[in-house]
Formats: C-alpha cells, structure tokens, sequence
C-alpha cells in the first residue's frame, strides 16, 4: 500500500467516524481500543500523529525562527521521543529531540527536559546540520542520529543499519505530515 493510498484511506475512516458519534455510555477505552486495532492493522503505521497542542505553537515558533520545516522538526520529535518532554535514550540522550548533553549545552539548552529550550536547541542544530550538507534532509536526518563525522566519513549516510532505518523512519513521518498539512 503506497502511503498516498493509506493517507486517503485513513481520510475516509475520520469522514466515516465522524459520522456517528459515541453513545453517552461508551467509555474512552473503546474508542482508543479501536485506534489501537486500526494501528496494529496497518501494520503499526502511524507515522503522523498531531503533536500535543501545548507543543505545537513551540514547533512553530522555532520552525519560523529557525527556517527550519515545522512538518521536518515534528518528525524528528515524533521519532525521537513520540512527544514525550522527559525521554532519556539508553546513551543518554535527552528531551523530545533527544540532545545529548554536551551537544544541549553547546546550543546553548540549560535543560533539556525544558520543551520550549530543547525545541529550540533541536531545531538549531538540524539548521545547522542542513546548512552543512546542502539542504539535504537525508543527510542532516544522518548527521543527526549518527553523527556529522560519519556522514562526512561515508559521504553521505552511513552503512549503519540503525542510521538507515532512523533516515527512512523520519522521512516517512515528515512526507506524512507534509500530506496532513498540504505542504
């Protein structure tokens, strides 16, 4: 199934669902239930949820200050800490855009588990990271996960298995809000 085909078809399950509203007496866990079978349906495919409004205006306002494509940061958000503000990777990677320490601290990110500093923090660094491979969102999506100096070393992304599936994840979640938001 091509993902314009699961966009138009997940389109037309909201028209349908927005169709009948739940009897009073439906509890919620019924309709997350429902959420939760169409995810596993499809495979586990849900590669644009909405980012939590309190962190939408955030994503904005750096994706404008930035120049950096809000659609580009939600993905990265989405694939590095699916939102959560207070994600810690087993390497120690912290925050929704997952900024190890000392990369935090050269951002100038006082703390990382702060969402607006660490939006702010996350979206420099891919500015900075596009800027230095061309625009390339393959290659800065790279550079993030694996490091600017395994990009340079491959000239272009490197062989690492978790790198190229990290590259694909975000891509597939970056087309899918860019057809969410007609951008």
């Amino acid at each position: 199934m091509t993902l314009e085909n699961l966009q138009s078809t997940l389109q037309r399950i909201a028209e349908i669902r927005g169709r009948f509203e739940a009897p009073p007496a439906m509890p919620a866990q019924q309709t997350a239930g429902f959420d939760s079978a169409l995810n596993q349906a499809m495979g586990g495919y849900n590669a644009a949820p909405p980012a939590p409004e309190e962190l939408e205006m955030m994503i904005q306002n750096q994706a404008s200050q930035q120049g950096v494509d809000a659609n580009l940061l939600k993905a990265v958000i989405k694939n590095e800490s699916n939102f959560n503000p207070k994600a810690v990777s087993p390497v120690g990677a912290q925050g929704l855009m997952q900024l190890m320490p000392g990369t935090a601290a050269g951002l100038g990110v006082k703390n990382s588990f702060n969402p607006a500093q660490n939006i702010e923090g996350g979206a420099k660094y891919l500015k900075n990271l596009l800027q230095k491979y061309e625009q390339s969102v393959p290659k800065a999506l790279a550079a993030y996960n694996a490091g600017p100096g395994a990009v340079d070393k491959y000239n272009g992304i490197p062989p690492y298995k978790e790198t190229t599936q990290y590259v694909q994840k975000v891509m597939n979640s970056y087309q899918a809000y860019q057809n969410a938001t007609g951008g």
